[in-house]
Formats: C-alpha cells, structure tokens, sequence
C-alpha cells in the first residue's frame, strides 16, 4: 500500500461523488487486500488528505450530519467523507 495507492483510490470515489465518499471494510480489506497495518496506514492518509481537501471525515461508529440527517458509521463501513462546503 503506497501514497499513491491512497490516491488514486480517494480520487475515484470522488469522481463517483465529490460531496460524499465512504470506503467500505469490504473494498479495503476483501477487493484491495490491505492488511489490519495497511488499512490503519491508509486511514491516517486518507484523512489527511481529505481534511486537506476539506472534508470532514469519520469513521466507524461515529455519528455525523448529512442533508439534515442524523446518522452513524455503520459498523461495515471504516470511513466516510463529506465536503465542509455544501449546501444542505
């Protein structure tokens, strides 16, 4: 797993949705074979990308605010994304 693995990978969930971005424990553990190491590696670039290219991340179990919902990480899914910027 390289930065540019991080890359690559954050810039195509965002070409699928810039607003919100979730990366599945699936995806990232299961499709891309990343290691319980690899995984904690990629989640600490991920963010710090991201809140670079400022998102608000989260990760599981936590609870945030979407288009005026409440919502929670969901226990399959090790992280979601959302542009500070948008309108809701």
């Amino acid at each position: 797993m390289t930065t540019q693995f991080v890359t690559e990978y954050l810039d195509k969930k965002i070409e699928e949705n810039e607003n919100y971005i979730v990366a599945t424990f699936y995806d990232l553990k299961v499709h891309h074979n990343l290691s319980d190491d690899e995984l904690e590696v990629f989640l600490q670039l991920a963010q710090t990308k991201l809140v670079n290219m400022g998102y608000l991340v989260y990760f599981t179990g936590a609870r945030y605010n979407y288009k005026n919902e409440n919502r929670i990480v969901e226990s399959n899914e090790i992280l979601v994304a959302i542009k500070d910027e948008i309108e809701e």
